[in-house]
This record gives C-alpha cells, sequence and structure tokens, in this order.
C-alpha cells in the first residue's frame, strides 16, 4: 500500500533532524510548499529547466541542494559566520576571526544585491513544482562523517600521522573514493607531519586564502577545504609555510557524503528519489 508522502515541510525536518539543527539555516528554504511527496527530483544544482523536466517525468516535488533563489541567496552570506565558529574553535582569536570573514560576508551582501534571486522560484510557482533546498545540514552531516573518518583512520596508525595519512583516511569514504576527482594537495606535502587537522566544510563554501592563514598561524598543520579556486592556492603557496598544508577532498563528491544520507533516509520513509545533477 503506498502512504500518503511527505510534505515539503517534513522533508525538511528530515534534514534538520540528521544534522541536530532546531531551525532551517539561512541558506535552505522551501520555495514552493507542498505535500504527498512519494516521489522526487534532487540534484546539487537545479533551474528552471530541471523543474520542467520534473514536470515531464511526473515527479511529486523536486529538491536542491545548493541555494536556488529566494531567501536562501538573499540570506546564504550570513552563514559565512560558522567559519568565525571553526576557526575559533580551531585556536583563531574570535576578533581576528570575525575580522577574516566579514570582507566575504560583505562581498556576499554586494553580490545578493545583484541577484536575480527570483528566477527559479518562479518556475516553480508557475509550474505548481513543490520546491526546496536542503544545504547547510547536508553539508554539516558530511563534515561530521569526515571528521571521524579521519580520527578512525589515524587513532590506529600508531604514530603521528602525516597529510598522506589523511588522505587516506579521507579516501575511505565512499564518495570520495569513487569519485572522478582524487584528492588534492595543492599546498604542502604528502610526506609533512598533518598536525592539528581542521576539516573546514558546512560553512557556506571555503574560507580561501584569509582563513588557511589565519588557520596556519593558530598553529593549524592542515586544512581540508572541498574546493579552492587555483588563485587561492598560489597566495598559499606564496608563503612558504614549512608546516602547513592545505587538502582539497573534491566538491560534488564531499558534498554527496551527506546528500547520499539523506536520500537513504527519505527512501526509507518511501519516497522514490530519481538522481540527477550531481547525485
Amino acid at each position: 500500500m503506498v502512504g500518503p508522502g511527505l510534505t515539503t515541510d517534513d522533508v525538511m525536518t528530515v534534514a534538520l533532524e540528521m544534522a541536530g539543527m532546531q531551525r532551517i539555516p539561512d541558506d535552505s528554504a522551501i520555495y514552493v510548499a507542498g505535500q504527498g511527496l512519494r516521489r522526487v527530483l534532487m540534484g546539487v544544482d537545479i533551474g528552471a529547466a530541471e523543474l520542467l523536466l520534473a514536470r515531464q517525468l511526473g515527479v511529486d516535488g523536486v529538491i536542491a541542494h545548493h541555494p536556488a533563489g529566494s531567501t536562501a541567496t538573499l540570506r546564504f552570506p550570513r552563514v559565512l559566520g560558522r567559519q568565525v565558529e571553526f576557526m575559533v574553535e580551531a585556536g583563531v582569536p574570535a576578533e581576528e576571526a570575525r575580522n577574516v570573514v566579514q570582507p566575504a560576508i560583505s562581498r556576499g551582501m554586494l553580490r545578493a544585491q545583484a541577484a536575480n534571486f527570483d528566477h527559479t522560484p518562479s518556475a516553480a510557482r508557475l509550474l505548481g513544482m513543490p520546491f526546496l533546498n536542503v544545504h547547510l545540514p547536508l553539508d554539516e552531516v558530511g563534515r561530521r562523517i569526515m571528521v571521524e573518518a579521519i580520527e578512525r583512520h589515524t587513532e590506529s596508525l600508531g604514530r603521528e600521522p602525516t597529510v598522506a595519512d589523511i588522505v587516506d583516511a579521507l579516501s575511505t569514504i565512499p564518495e570520495i573514493r569513487d569519485a572522478p576527482t582524487g584528492v588534492m594537495v595543492p599546498v604542502g606535502r604528502l610526506d609533512r607531519p598533518a598536525g592539528r587537522v581542521v576539516v573546514f566544510h558546512g560553512a557556506g563554501t571555503n574560507g580561501g586564502f584569509p582563513v588557511a592563514q589565519a588557520l596556519a598561524r593558530a598553529g593549524v598543520g592542515t586544512v581540508i577545504y572541498i574546493h579552492v579556486a587555483a588563485e587561492e592556492a598560489d597566495r598559499l603557496r606564496a608563503l612558504k609555510l614549512d608546516t602547513f598544508s592545505l587538502v582539497v577532498s573534491g566538491h560534488i563528491a564531499s558534498d554527496l557524503i551527506g546528500i547520499n544520507l539523506f536520500v537513504a533516509e527519505l527512501e526509507r520513509r518511501g519516497v522514490e528519489v530519481i538522481r540527477m545533477s550531481g547525485l
């Protein structure tokens, strides 16, 4: 017997519960509410074309990972405040951490002013297609798994881990191990001691050069970003830091860690999930 399906609120609640969050974060939103979701389309990035495909496929709703407009686009810069939290936890003084992150928040606010924030949500409304995106909760789930994988692998070594050991630890996670991108070390060396390791995921986006430099100053030996711009890595290499390495785990591969668990939970609740756009 087919169940009544989930509401868009139910779907969001599943993600929040998985991440241990009490409210919808600023980079996630329900754009078009709906109910009776038994068959949904989900992708990392969803636009008007994907919504039209969803209508053609006859699904009951669509879930994006990345923000797709409206409040999630306009409020996204607020999520970058989590970068301050991560930095303080890693030993960066609070005032310094705020000063490092504030320029990125300001740039994000200005970009939001230029965005056509209702482009995709308006298409969903015209199609009558229930539509939401879930970003930070799933990234937080993925971050915790990455931290656990590193701790589990390095504790079994019986010696101080190297950067190569951190790469090996990440590669025990199926989504990273099986990805076409592979783990990279654009700054530092594989044979360098890993030192203190910070997984910088689940904070909107990576912190680029300023955050990595501040973490290095605080004594962090290895920072893990899921992606980084080439010019940011170049700036870090130019510092010629002898005890710092930057590991890049891969954007889509790392996002999929939390996404796949979320999809499995939806399926456990009787929802069929059609995967596309990175899934």
